[in-house]
């Protein structure tokens, strides 16, 4: 039931899953456009960075031991809200633990001070009802002054405790404390919609097998996927009918792009990578199946669906029933205004059990 929503690209968006889905979130940096794609507009690129954000964020117990992250006290997720940012946003996240044992926020990808580590071990945990704030930086590419090339923040990263279970988290994560962060460079294209798929253990998202998460879009639309691994394992990430380019966007630049074109890569624990696809494009609408394509894990039930509709709203060929109706629709939204700028189990037996701990 915690499928990734779409993103209309409104600074802060809160969708609503029908359908006996649950509450997912996103919070997004992306200024305010219509998320209608026009064949003849040219598409919609990310604005320079160099904001301060705020957001809040707390920590919640959800049913069946899960565990979740919400921008909202009641609407914590699995995966949490999606956070975006623009290169040279700085973040404050004012962060509340709404659970009976400590917990935290550990960030990937993005600049922060030891005090906003998220770690027992540089005393920036947060205990039982207590708040914090965590601070995350990024910048832009440049030169060093050495000389040398300085890499911007831009990339697909993302988030998650490090606290529960054991100093570096592991019962915490495995419960559904992550989520996905994109950082955006000036002009990088926008899609009409985002989703996160988090291979944890032998899971899709913390979904009982063989119900991972459908997620819907019509023939045309750019859909973006972000992509984390989780757990104990190894896995390949596969989308059928869909090929994206392997570099920092997923995005080719032009014809002479070098950059190779893939459909299925390999993704460890805490790896995280991201692309976007337009749906259907070549292939038509479908039922086009996203999974795993280590074997074992594709029959053990590590795949959803990526629901290509036609204009007329029909998918071809797609009876709801072969495979749980979990699309994503609907929302509210609620603008979020900007400042000015600043300068131990077995992993097997785990699996077994959080298979079992699951709510709809």
């Amino acid at each position: 039931m915690f499928g990734r929503p779409g993103m209309d690209r409104r600074g802060f968006t809160r969708r609503v899953l029908l359908g006996g889905a649950a509450v997912a979130t996103s919070w997004s940096m992306a200024p305010e456009t219509s998320a209608t794609a026009v064949a003849a507009t040219p598409a919609r690129t990310a604005p320079a960075g160099g904001k301060v954000r705020h957001l809040t964020l707390y920590a919640e117990a959800l049913p069946g031991g899960q565990m979740g992250y919400g921008l909202e006290k009641g609407t914590a997720s699995v995966p949490g809200p999606l956070i975006e940012l623009n290169e040279g946003d700085t973040l404050h996240v004012a962060f509340e633990n709404t659970m009976d044992v400590p917990v935290s926020l550990h960030v990937h990808g993005l600049d922060y001070e030891v005090s906003s580590d998220g770690t027992t071990l540089s005393r920036s945990d947060v205990p039982p009802g207590g708040t914090r704030t965590y601070t995350w930086r990024t910048h832009v590419p440049g030169r060093r002054a050495d000389g040398t090339w300085r890499s911007g923040s831009a990339g697909y990263w993302h988030y998650h405790d490090h606290v529960v279970g054991t100093e570096h988290g592991t019962g915490g994560i495995r419960n559904g404390l992550f989520g996905a962060v994109i950082v955006r460079r000036a002009g990088d294209v926008l899609p009409d919609a985002t989703h996160t798929v988090v291979f944890n253990d032998m899971l899709i998202n913390n979904r009982p097998a063989h119900s991972g998460p459908d997620f819907e879009a019509t023939v045309g639309d750019r859909v973006e996927f972000a992509v984390i691994t989780h757990g104990e394992y190894y896995h390949t990430f596969h989308l059928h009918g869909h090929r994206w380019a392997d570099n920092r966007t997923g995005t080719l630049t032009g014809p002479d792009d070098p950059s190779r074109v893939v459909d299925n890569k390999i993704t460890g624990p805490a790896d995280s990578f991201g692309f976007q696809v337009i749906a259907g494009e070549g292939v038509g609408a479908g039922a086009w199946m996203y999974h795993c394509h280590v074997q074992s894990h594709s029959d053990m039930g590590m795949v959803g669906l990526f629901l290509v509709k036609k204009t007329d709203g029909t998918i071809p060929g797609h009876d709801p029933h072969d495979h749980g109706a979990h699309g994503t629709r609907g929302g509210a939204t609620a603008e979020a205004a900007p400042e000015e700028p600043e300068e131990p189990k077995e992993p097997e037996e785990a699996a077994g059990e959080r298979a079992g701990h699951h709510h709809h």
